[in-house]
């Protein structure tokens, strides 16, 4: 065309795979505060149903089995007392109830008196039942007056005992303290005390005072030191139930945890890395106008000043020693009409304008020259210190140029629709 004179920036001449045909309908621009709001209902959505599958499974696991209420279960009532014939003791199993009445004697130094459960098997021989599944004992305890009473389980010992003796079984026990209104009591069935006395009477090392729960034969409520001594006394225990933990509902918690957040982050990365290429799409078809695809047509009608600036950095963006000294050096139009023309022409001041051409010119290179280094490409636009670009970059793209050049590549390997 006659009297117009053209400078075309070289990027112009070639395709953006990132960017897409120049004739191509306008981009949809992509907010990615959309992509947040739907992850946060989504991550809502989640954290309540993990809480609700939580608490379902965490409580399923807690399993409660009632002493009496085991299938095939039987037992045998057995009772003790001390030597003292005056002490008396009446005890019976009432319903799920173990009832002790009794009256201690004074005559005796240490009266005693226990009542035990003795498990049996099918035929009435004596049975031992493996309760290392179980984790704790439950019951409800009342004292008939107040006191303190013992608890205890009989446990078989490989090395020791006999099945005939019931003394060189293990009896590991734990005190509860009750009243007349009733007491609540667990038992960690894993931190009971085996007595002393029956660690001397069995002549064995002070320290050895382990046991196994794999084979329990009896459960016993018996006085305590703290009892009191000759007024009529009671003991009921009532609602004795075996506590276990079903692991599996533990790990079927775990493995939908795992799965399910696993399943949102995998979500949320495809959705991020799309919306990410999609939005980096739509900001350099707007950044199209200004560089890349323009035509800087300097009519002559223009003013001279604008035409000599955009010249100057159209070909010289690339120069690290380019700056407005140099501009109003060489163009002789003077600083704060260099700022002016640019506003005006191009919405920028001089230093946002050089950054604009150097960060377009360099998501290009980013694209095409995937064998360059961010480095290379950071020098070969304009800047000498790659921190600076890859912090510019950051600001007007949201993502390091690494994260760029990956998520154009990701872009055009994807067929078109």
């Amino acid at each position: 065309m006659p009297g117009t004179e053209k400078y075309v920036w070289r990027s112009t001449m070639r395709q953006n795979p990132c960017v897409g045909s120049p004739l191509s309908d306008p981009p949809i621009f992509i907010d990615m505060r959309s992509l947040y709001s739907k992850a946060l209902v989504w991550l809502i959505l989640l954290l309540g149903m993990s809480i609700l599958t939580g608490y379902f499974c965490v409580s399923r696991s807690y399993h409660r089995v009632p002493l009496f209420g085991q299938e095939d279960f039987s037992w045998q009532l057995r009772t003790h007392k001390g030597n003292d014939a005056t002490t008396s003791l009446n005890a019976r199993v009432d319903g799920a109830r173990l009832i002790m009445e009794f009256v201690l004697s004074g005559s005796n130094s240490r009266p005693y008196v226990s009542s035990g459960l003795l498990f049996r098997d099918r035929n009435g021989k004596p049975a031992l039942l493996d309760w290392s599944r179980f984790g704790k004992i439950s019951f409800e305890a009342r004292c008939f007056p107040a006191g303190t009473i013992r608890v205890s389980l009989t446990t078989f010992d490989d090395k020791l005992s006999k099945l005939d003796e019931l003394m060189t079984y293990r009896s590991p026990s734990a005190y509860i303290n009750c009243d007349q209104d009733g007491a609540h009591a667990e038992l960690d069935l894993a931190h009971l005390t085996v007595p002393q006395w029956w660690v001397d009477f069995n002549k064995l090392n002070p320290s050895d005072l382990s046991y196994s729960l794999a084979k329990v034969a009896q459960i016993e409520v018996g006085t305590s030191t703290a009892s009191r001594v000759g007024i009529p006394s009671r003991i009921e225990i009532a609602d004795i139930e075996m506590h276990e933990r079903k692991y599996g509902y533990l790990y079927f918690l775990a493995a939908f945890l795992a799965v399910a957040w696993a399943g949102f982050g995998l979500w949320f990365v495809r959705q991020y890395a799309v919306t990410l290429a999609n939005d980096l799409h739509a900001r350099m078809q707007k950044d199209l106008p200004l560089v890349a695809y323009q035509q800087l047509a300097l009519e002559t009608h223009r003013e001279k000043g604008k035409s000599v600036i955009l010249r100057l950095l159209a070909t010289r963006y690339a120069d690290p020693e380019l700056d407005l000294e140099t501009v109003v050096t060489e163009t002789g139009v003077n600083r704060n009409k260099v700022n002016d023309i640019l506003k005006a022409e191009m919405g920028y001041t001089f230093i946002g304008y050089l950054n604009k051409l150097r960060l377009t010119e360099a998501s290009r290179l980013l694209v095409e020259n995937t064998g360059a280094s961010i480095a290379e490409i950071a020098y070969s636009v304009g800047y000498k210190n790659s921190s600076y670009f890859i912090k510019l970059f950051k600001e007007a793209y949201q993502c390091t140029p690494k994260a760029f050049r990956d998520a154009c590549k990701k872009d055009a390997r994807e067929p078109a629709p």
